[in-house]
C-alpha cells in the first residue's frame, strides 16, 4: 500500500483562484521522488496538503488508506517535514536538546528518547558537538540536524523543501549523502526543488508541476530531457556520461 495517495486534488485561494487543481500523485517507501517547478507552481502548497498543514478545496489526501485529517497526529509523526528555512524549524539550545525534543512532545519512554537521539547524532556524525547551540553551526549542519530532528521520530517519509538553499557545494554533498542513506534504510524521500542537477541522478522518479498542475510524472531519466518545456534546466542522460555534469556523492 502507498504511504500517500492523493486523489483529484484542488486548492482554492481565498480570491478565487487555483493554487493546484486536479492532482492525482501517489508515494511509496524506499522511492526517491523530485517535485520540480518554478516558483509559484504549487509545490510548497501542495506538500502543505500531504502534511495535513492546509485542507483541500476538493479531493483528498489520504496515509495508508486514512484521510489525513482524521490521523493527523500519526501524519506528523511519520511524515517528517523538513522547512526550507532550518532556522526556522531549530529552537532548542543545544544539538542533544534539539533532538530529543520530537520524542519528548510524544512523550516516549526515556531510554528510547535517549537511544533513538544517540543513533541519530552518530548517523549526522556531530556527536563532538552535541551541546553545541544549533545557531553556531554551518548551513549543511543545520540542515543536517532539521532532518535529524524528525528522524528521532522514525518517520515513513521525508519531504524536504528547496533542502540544498543557500549551500556550499560540502554542504550539498553532505546533505545528499544523508538522503541516499535514508533511502537505503527504507525512508521514502521526497525533494521540492528547482535545482535539478544537484539530485537528478539519484532520484528514481521526476514530477513536473506547472500553474498547480502535474505536468510530467515518470522515471526520471525519462522526465528530465523535458524540463525546459517548464522554464527548467533540461538534463540529457544520453550525451557523455550524466555523472560529469551532476552534483555527486563519492
Amino acid at each position: 500500500m502507498n504511504i500517500i495517495e492523493i486523489k483529484n486534488l484542488s486548492h482554492r485561494f481565498s480570491d478565487g483562484t487555483w493554487g493546484i487543481k486536479d492532482v492525482n500523485l501517489s508515494f511509496s517507501k524506499d522511492e526517491f521522488v523530485i517535485i520540480a517547478g518554478k516558483n509559484g507552481s504549487g509545490k510548497t502548497l501542495l506538500m502543505r496538503h500531504i502534511t495535513g498543514l492546509v485542507s483541500p478545496t476538493e479531493g483528498s489526501v489520504l496515509y495508508y488508506g486514512k484521510p489525513v485529517d482524521s490521523c493527523l497526529e500519526e501524519v506528523r509523526r511519520k511524515i517528517g517535514l523538513v522547512f526550507q528555512d532550518p532556522d526556522s524549524q531549530l529552537i532548542c539550545q543545544t544539538i542533544e536538546d534539539e533532538l530529543r525534543f520530537g520524542p519528548e512532545n510524544a512523550c516516549l519512554p526515556e531510554e528510547i528518547i535517549q537511544a533513538r537521539t544517540e543513533l541519530i547524532i552518530k548517523i549526522l556524525g556531530l556527536e563532538d558537538k552535541r551541546l553545541v547551540p544549533p545557531r553556531n553551526l554551518s548551513g549543511g549542519e543545520k540542515r543536517k540536524l532539521a532532518i535529524g530532528s524528525v528522524l528521532t521520530l522514525e518517520p515513513n517519509m521525508i519531504i524536504l523543501d528547496e533542502p540544498f538553499a543557500n549551500l556550499d557545494y560540502p554542504g550539498v554533498v553532505n546533505v545528499l549523502r544523508l538522503l541516499l542513506e535514508l533511502k537505503d534504510k527504507g525512508h521514502g524521500i521526497v525533494v521540492i526543488t528547482h535545482e535539478l542537477e544537484k539530485t537528478l541522478a539519484h532520484a528514481d522518479r521526476l514530477i513536473i508541476i506547472e500553474n498547480g498542475k502535474i505536468k510530467e510524472d515518470g522515471d526520471s531519466r525519462e522526465v528530465a530531457s523535458k524540463a525546459g518545456k517548464y522554464s527548467l534546466h533540461p538534463l540529457d542522460f544520453t550525451s557523455r556520461t550524466f555523472k560529469e555534469h551532476t552534483w555527486l556523492v563519492s
